[in-house]
């Protein structure tokens, strides 16, 4: 297995230190090879503390000042401020962080669901989004700006990194149509896939709802789900019958 590390970054939000990490140069083994930081998958709960310890080291903080949340696929945001502590957001269930700290990495986990990172450089707030498609089509990613916002951004650029794409994304007619209830213009997001069921465009919705949203934003064009060496994916996991998968981490400090 890889010993280094793999990290992808995007010019959009240079200069705020950032990384999409892929599976590479972790510790864990067998089923979850490489960088697993998913507490919430049964790999062994050292390992994935070892894992994230190293995001820490690449983020340049402590290992006491990564903060991730409890996602549950909602459109709830939660703010770190002065004096919080990241390592008590863990027990928060939400699934975006934002903060103007200094010195602290955002952190979101995903494996085939959209990790958004996002920054306005100028004014000192970033932020990080887990938007699967409940989470984006609930509002996520709006509430993610708002609360941006009020923290003072009003230059907000974002990126998505490593999702599940357009081609792996199979969906059930019962699925789209809790979109098209929304909003008949999101049918564009569907395409007929090969065997007659809707193939849904994750990211190509998370860019239109991060534009609308007045926020500059570009996607990596990984598919988490096409490429098993780099990313996990809950997906191919059901697919192959496995009992369980890794969690990639997405990060950003300012």
């Amino acid at each position: 297995m890889h010993t280094t590390l793999e990290i992808l970054t995007h010019p959009l939000l240079q200069p705020v230190r950032h990384g999409f990490f892929t599976r590479r140069g972790g510790a864990s083994s067998g089923l979850f090879a490489g960088l697993n930081c998913g507490f919430g998958s049964s790999d062994q709960a050292e390992i994935v503390a070892i894992n994230r310890g190293r995001v820490s080291d690449a983020m340049g903080v402590g290992r006491d000042r990564l903060a991730t949340v409890h996602q549950v696929h909602s459109a709830d945001v939660a703010v770190l401020r002065a004096g919080d502590q990241a390592t008590d957001f863990a027990k928060i269930r939400a699934d975006g962080i934002v903060t103007d700290q200094p010195g602290v990495a955002l952190a979101v986990l995903t494996a085939d669901c959209q990790p958004i990172l996002l920054a306005d450089p100028q004014a000192g707030v970033i932020g990080a989004v887990h938007a699967g498609w409940r989470g984006a089509l609930s509002g996520v990613i709006e509430a993610a700006v708002g609360a941006m916002n009020d923290l003072g951004a009003t230059r907000i650029r974002a990126v998505i990194g490593p999702s599940i794409s357009q081609r792996a994304y199979e969906v059930g007619e019962e699925f789209m149509d809790e979109f098209l209830t929304e909003d008949t213009d999101l049918q564009r997001f569907f395409s007929g896939g090969p065997s007659g069921k809707p193939m849904f465009d994750l990211p190509g919705f998370g860019l239109m709802r991060l534009r609308d949203a007045g926020v500059t934003a570009e996607w990596t064009g990984h598919c988490t789900y096409s490429d098993p060496d780099r990313f996990y994916s809950y997906r191919r996991t059901m697919h192959q019958h496995e009992a369980d998968y890794g969690r990639l981490i997405s990060a950003i400090a300012l």
